[in-house]
């Protein structure tokens, strides 16, 4: 059984930036495609941020430019360094797992999640 485990979050200022981690066990997950989601109350789950196995990413528009995401196969951890945050970053981040190798936007293609980390930023 694939665990995740997410880290990192907190209450930051606006322009701040944070760095989220994703700490898996169970099974080593290199060759998995990894993704940040983040769910605002009363919507989906929208990606954030995704990395291939070969390392290929893709990001959210809105965050293009001041997300980063990263993984450490050594560590089995992904990261989401999160700079110039603003007061619409204020929500709860997923960690999650994907048993392909493809760029997938979508929540339905991911397999294992975190539980979750709040971020709030104050204006």
């Amino acid at each position: 059984q694939v665990q995740l485990v997410e880290s990192g979050g907190g209450l930051v200022q606006a322009g701040c930036s944070l760095r989220l981690s994703c700490a898996a066990s169970g099974r080593t997950l290199s060759t998995w495609t990894m993704g940040w989601f983040r769910q605002v109350p009363g919507k989906q789950r929208e990606l954030v941020a995704g990395i291939t196995r070969g390392g290929s990413t893709n990001y959210a528009d809105s965050v293009k430019g001041r997300f980063t995401i990263s993984r450490d196969n050594a560590k089995n951890t992904v990261y989401l360094q999160m700079n110039s945050l603003e007061p619409e970053d204020k929500v709860v981040y997923y960690c999650a797992a994907a048993r392909g190798s493809a760029s997938y936007i979508g929540a339905r293609w991911y397999d294992y999640w975190g539980q979750g980390t709040q971020v709030t930023v104050s204006s």
